[in-house]
């Protein structure tokens, strides 16, 4: 069966009525080309709706010394690098590009409390230009498992333009839990202290709550 995001709702619901009443005046007004339409119109939805999914995933065994893919996306930084907003010093980043075709969803990488939150209004460069993590409309997720704190990023690209989130400062979460969801293509950022135990590599493709990233 599948599921939609409740951020897709509205829209989806908007685009079958438009597309309903384009049907019902095309079939008055040009009846030849209704079979055309009919196809255009079922295309236009699938490329639109296959943003909003949402599969069921769930982790059975949460484990607070392991950090899940908060999103889905192909790996496209591992590197270490200066931290500059919260923990201000040397960290290893993971970044994780979501491409159009991607799930977008996006959920808790570990269990624990949300130690630091932080909207940034910003532009809106490409998800992959090194700049995006710092000079675009973004998020900032701080999340603390009782030992050890990881900060997450949710990053606007050139169509992503909705950011939305749904935890707050000082909320205590579950890892794989919806966190928030990013329309139509963006990246999520994570940074680990340096020395943690990366599990993917460059350009591999990831499944938010089921690929392992990082054991902390």
């Amino acid at each position: 069966m599948i599921r939609f995001h409740k951020e897709g709702t509205t829209l989806l619901w908007g685009l079958t009525a438009a597309i309903a009443l384009i049907t019902g005046l095309i079939w008055v007004y040009f009846p030849a080309a209704i079979w055309f339409w009919a196809v255009v119109a079922i295309v236009v939805f699938i490329l639109i709706a296959q943003f909003f999914r949402n599969p069921v995933r769930t982790i059975e065994v949460p484990d607070s010394n392991i950090v899940y893919a908060p999103a889905d996306g192909r790996v496209c930084v591992i590197e270490e690098t200066e931290e500059t907003e919260y923990f201000k010093g040397k960290r290893l980043q993971v970044s994780i590009f979501m491409s159009p075709v991607n799930v977008h969803v996006n959920r808790n990488p570990v269990s624990g409390l949300v130690k630091y939150f932080k909207y940034h209004p910003g532009k809106y460069l490409v998800a992959w230009h090194p700049k995006s993590s710092t000079e675009n409309e973004r998020t900032t997720v701080v999340y603390s498992n009782g030992t050890t704190e990881i900060l997450m990023r949710q990053i606007a690209g050139a169509l992503a333009k909705r950011i939305k989130w749904y935890i707050k400062e000082g909320d205590r979460v579950e890892q794989g839990a919806d966190m928030g969801f990013i329309k139509f293509g963006s990246r999520v950022d994570l940074y680990f202290p340096v020395g943690t135990k990366i599990e993917v590599s460059m350009d591999e493709h990831v499944k938010g709550n089921k690929t392992i990233v990082a054991r902390l």
